[in-house]
């Protein structure tokens, strides 16, 4: 009888080790495929963009159009909204002086969300809740129903942002955007205005109150 309980033990004993095995094989074998699925690239290999080229045209355009010739604004699209890509640019220094995380439109996609933050939406039409690249002209001092309370008129300077004003396209704040970069997750999108942190609307609203017909140049790398 003893020796009938050992010999069932033993085979209870083998079974149990040999599922661990199969276990502990399937399982390293997820925890693998999962590694190099969901591979991130770490920020600071992300490839930095030349902007001089902007720089000297908008220089140039500044002086052309009699706009202010201290600062302008350049606002990259092509950039992950995860990260920093507006950049407030002091011509007479040749270097950027701030960078803050802004919104883009959602386009097709759910008001909020962050389902093209690799990939922003382009648009010059109507209720395409779509941002529109080209140059802008900032003009008056508004009162906005989102976060300070406070908005710039856009101007439209381009075919491919003559509708901003009718479209009512301006710069203002939100609280859903955050103050720092927040890559690789996305900044959440609205419908098509350029929107900042409401720390980063403080900043750029006192510079906006001092110097007047700015340009804010919105392109997509």
């Amino acid at each position: 009888m003893k020796k009938i309980f050992f010999a069932l033990n033993l085979i209870l004993f083998l079974s149990c080790n040999k599922n661990k095995d199969v276990h502990e094989v399937n399982l390293s074998g997820a925890v693998h495929t999962d590694e190099t699925t969901s591979k991130i690239i770490p920020r600071d290999e992300i490839k930095q963009i030349d902007y001089s080229t902007y720089y000297k045209e908008a220089r140039e355009y500044c002086k052309k159009k009699n706009l202010n010739q201290d600062t302008f604004i350049l606002i990259d699209l092509g950039v992950h909204s995860g990260l920093k890509r507006f950049f407030v640019y002091d011509f007479k220094k040749d270097k950027v002086l701030k960078s803050y995380l802004v919104s883009h439109g959602c386009g097709d996609n759910r008001w909020g969300a962050t389902l093209t933050k690799d990939n922003a939406s382009i648009s010059n039409e109507f209720d395409s809740h779509s941002s529109s690249i080209g140059k802008f002209v900032i003009l008056d001092r508004g009162v906005s129903q989102w976060g300070i309370k406070v908005n710039y008129i856009l101007q439209g300077k381009d075919k491919t942002n003559s509708n901003a004003r009718s479209r009512a396209i301006v710069l203002h704040s939100w609280e859903a955007i955050p103050n720092d970069e927040v890559y690789p997750v996305g900044t959440p999108e609205g419908w098509g205005c350029p929107a900042v942190s409401n720390e980063s609307m403080k900043e750029i609203d006192e510079l906006l109150k001092t110097h007047n017909k700015v340009l804010m140049w919105i392109i997509k790398s």
